[in-house]
């Protein structure tokens, strides 16, 4: 998924009400930021780090940049949500993500039974429901999920195990938006259903592909497929 357009460095001073953060550009400009990310965004928030926005020429919009990324352990940590819905989608279409190639159609925002999924993609063998997540939250050498209680996610993951009960293919990829982790996991410790769910749908089908993408000023790129863990 590349950037249409250029981004617009600058030093974060701080975020704050949850979707503002006021950004310092290189010009000593400050200027308010909007940001997608409703969660907490433990571990990737540091005050002074390098930021990248990007530029948006809308005047109904009342913030013109929206925060793009942050640079965190010398590497950059996307923090935006929707950008993985749109690479999952994208690489689902080209046949590049591993473990969901081969699909003839594939469709955005479909919705089933109470939820709506972000892809469904089918073929002539297969009908498949895709679930996609952003992680941003690292504990060591973990990229764990959720930053903050999700009743939304835990009605995902019901909705998926339908899915399966129907005979269907169902799939949550976590896409991790950060490379200075090495295994996914549910965080327990913030939301205890979410990962007792997750491991009880994983028992009966549901498929997990943590997704570990590159996040570059020009583009987000699949990196690999990491390892899981069900029981931390």
């Amino acid at each position: 998924m590349k950037f249409k357009e250029k981004l617009v460095h600058g030093n974060l001073i701080r975020r704050y009400k949850r979707f503002l953060a006021d950004i310092k550009l290189d010009n000593g400009e400050i200027v308010v930021a909007h940001c997608t990310n409703s969660g907490s965004m433990k571990s990737c928030i540091v005050e002074g780090a390098e930021v990248f926005l990007t530029p948006v020429n809308d005047p109904k919009r009342k913030t013109r940049f929206t925060w793009e990324m942050i640079k965190i352990n010398e590497s950059w940590v996307g923090i935006k949500t929707h950008n993985p819905n749109t690479l999952v989608y994208e690489e689902i279409k080209a046949g590049n993500l591993p473990g969901l190639e081969g699909y003839d159609f594939v469709q955005r925002e479909v919705k089933f039974g109470e939820s709506r999924f972000d892809v469904y993609a089918e073929n002539s063998r297969e009908k498949c429901f895709v679930e996609v997540k952003n992680v941003t939250y690292k504990n060591g050498n973990f990229a764990l999920f959720p930053d903050a209680v999700t009743s939304r996610g835990l009605k995902h993951l019901l909705t998926l195990k339908k899915v399966k009960e129907e005979g269907l293919r169902a799939v949550m990829v976590y896409v991790i938006q950060r490379t200075d982790v090495t295994e996914f996991a549910p965080a327990k410790q913030i939301d205890p259903k979410y990962a007792q769910a997750l491991k009880e749908v994983f028992n009966v089908g549901v498929e997990i592909i943590p997704l570990q993408v590159l996040v570059t000023p020009e583009e987000i790129k699949i990196h690999k497929i990491i390892p899981f863990q069900l029981s931390i």
